[in-house]
Order: C-alpha cells, then sequence, then structure tokens
C-alpha cells in the first residue's frame, strides 16, 4: 500500500469505481504530464441520488455534500486512469465546479468546497489547486453539481 491508500483507509474514504461515460466522451485524456478528467456529477453505485436546484430543491449543506461527491468521482476516475495508484498524483492543479442554482444563489464557493477540501485531505499541500466555481440554470441529469479536474502527474 502506498501513503496516499493508507491515508484513505485510515480517514475510510472510499474511493467509487470509475462511473461509465453517459455520451460521446471520454472520461480522462492525459497528454504530458496531465491529465484532464471530464466533468463528474453526483454518482453513488451507478445512481444519481440528487438531483435539483440549489436555492429551491437543494439546500446549501446537500450541495457541499453532492460537490464532494463529485470530488470523488474524479478520485475514481484518476484511480483507474492510473492504474489503481493515486500516489502518481503530483498535483492538484484545477477544479472546475458548476451549480445549477437559483438565479439569486451566490454561495456557489461553499458548494465548491465540497470538493476542494476532499482534495486537500486527500492530497495534501498538492490537493491545493486553482478552481473555478460558477453558478447555471441546469446541468446534465438535473445534477446539482458537476465538476471537473487537472490534475499533474508523474
Amino acid at each position: 500500500m502506498n501513503k496516499i491508500d493508507i491515508l484513505l483507509k485510515e480517514k475510510n474514504i472510499i474511493i467509487p469505481n470509475a462511473p461509465t461515460p453517459a455520451a460521446n466522451y471520454v472520461p480522462y485524456v492525459i497528454t504530458n504530464n496531465l491529465i484532464f478528467v471530464a466533468g463528474q456529477g453526483p454518482f453513488e453505485n451507478g445512481k444519481i441520488n440528487y438531483t435539483g436546484k440549489v436555492g429551491e430543491s437543494i439546500d446549501i449543506e446537500t450541495a457541499i455534500k453532492v460537490a464532494r461527491i463529485c470530488g470523488l468521482n474524479i478520485l475514481g476516475v484518476l484511480k483507474s486512469a492510473l492504474n489503481g495508484d493515486l500516489s502518481k498524483i503530483k498535483k492538484c492543479v484545477k477544479l472546475g465546479i458548476f451549480v445549477a442554482c437559483v438565479d439569486s444563489f451566490k454561495q456557489q464557493p461553499e458548494v465548491a468546497n465540497g470538493a476542494s477540501d476532499l482534495m486537500v485531505e486527500v492530497f495534501g499541500e498538492s490537493g491545493k489547486h486553482a478552481r473555478f466555481a460558477v453558478g447555471t440554470n441546469s446541468l446534465p441529469r438535473h445534477f446539482p453539481v458537476e465538476v471537473d479536474a487537472i490534475f499533474e502527474i508523474s
């Protein structure tokens, strides 16, 4: 077991299997020493357990949890891409967080912390990243949150 696997076990963080793409795209692309992970929604065991708009049918605490689930799915894609070895991650470079929300909702950064905090929890200083967090009127499959990512790999 590498140090990331040990940390995941200690913190009881379970990385899911990578979700299957829902349309005509690949879950990740590796170029040079970067891996670009396609947008991940809140799939849990192949099911979407959270749908709706933040500020309407989804409260902020739930939205933060949903962002974390999206982050876990990113880790699942990374694990699949790197043959199970997350210790090959050198740096979380950037996260992009999309929040389906009502027009008056202004707490996209707080929602984004659900995914951002997970990356720091798993990768420590190497998990600190640039990001954007934007509100939108709708997301695929009626997701409340979707997250994409860029990582540097060894």
